[in-house]
């Protein structure tokens, strides 16, 4: 899969902002939709993405108003917190691109935690 130029109203992300694909919502705010991963890789794997239509990280710092990526990366600390995963440590990933092994073209970061992650995850 390549990167799309232009964003994707019918990806999941999308569908699930929508609320035409149901989640197991962890957190919700004006800006951003926390919310557990299907196949999880780790004991913690929660998908944090903004409710804005941003195709990756490259494209949310370019595009995202300085209010949405305020709003979005404290989020992304207060659900560290909530969670219990700052404490012990946890990893923040934002996958982008095709090499960088995005799989849906809405940006969004794996929180991962609960137990000690090796070097690489799922590998």
């Amino acid at each position: 899969m390549s990167t799309p130029s232009t964003y994707d109203e019918n990806n999941i992300f999308a569908k699930i902002l929508r609320g035409e694909i149901p989640c197991d919502k962890i957190y919700e705010d004006e800006f951003t939709l926390c919310f557990k991963d299907i196949t999880p890789k780790a004991p913690t794997h929660l998908l944090v993405i903004p409710k804005g239509a941003y195709l990756n990280i490259v494209d949310f710092g370019k595009r995202a108003s300085k209010e949405e990526i305020d709003g979005f990366f404290k989020a992304v600390s207060q659900i560290a917190e909530e969670q219990n995963l700052s404490q012990s440590g946890f990893r923040s990933i934002a996958n982008t691109g095709l090499n960088g092994g995005q799989e849906v073209p809405h940006f969004h970061l794996h929180l991962l935690g609960g137990k000690k992650l090796g070097a690489l995850v799922g590998q």
